[in-house]
């Protein structure tokens, strides 16, 4: 690890031992958030089988981790993907559709943390029209 990527700081006058850090996920080069965002936090807790949310956009990056179970997820120009506990993910919002976010299991609860940071004054999650949709069908991954 590069001293820049450095999360630990010795302490001369520990008892203990140290922290144990793991960086588990990065994104390098991350620059879409909106100056005067909003970031929050969210956990989100996934039915068995639930889809998630419809197609959406946000309007700022979103990152996030998944705590348990597994999620589909799909972000437009890119394949939908499986992660898994344990997994970080990342899209950048702004014109980006969100396709899925769905529990890929039909008999386990997934549950994820995102940390979003939203453009003030706009909401943080977008519903996508149908209409748009069908518009912007040649910017989704094919599907098996």
């Amino acid at each position: 690890m590069s001293a820049e990527h450095s999360h630990h700081i010795e302490n001369p006058n520990a008892t203990t031992p140290p922290p144990k850090i793991d960086v588990i996920g990065s994104v390098p080069g991350a620059r879409q958030i909106p100056e005067g965002a909003e970031a929050m936090t969210l956990l989100v807790t996934l039915p068995p089988g639930c889809e998630g949310a419809p197609p959406h956009r946000h309007s700022g990056p979103a990152y996030g981790y998944v705590l348990k179970g597994e999620m589909i997820f799909e972000l437009e120009g890119e394949p939908a993907r499986v992660l898994k506990a344990g997994e970080t993910f990342w899209e950048p919002g702004g014109d980006v559709i969100h396709y899925q976010d769905g529990n890929n299991l039909a008999d386990a609860e997934s549950a994820f943390v995102v940390t979003m940071f939203c453009a003030h004054g706009q909401p943080m999650l977008i519903p996508v029209t149908a209409e748009e949709l069908e518009q912007r069908r040649d910017r989704r991954a094919p599907r098996p």
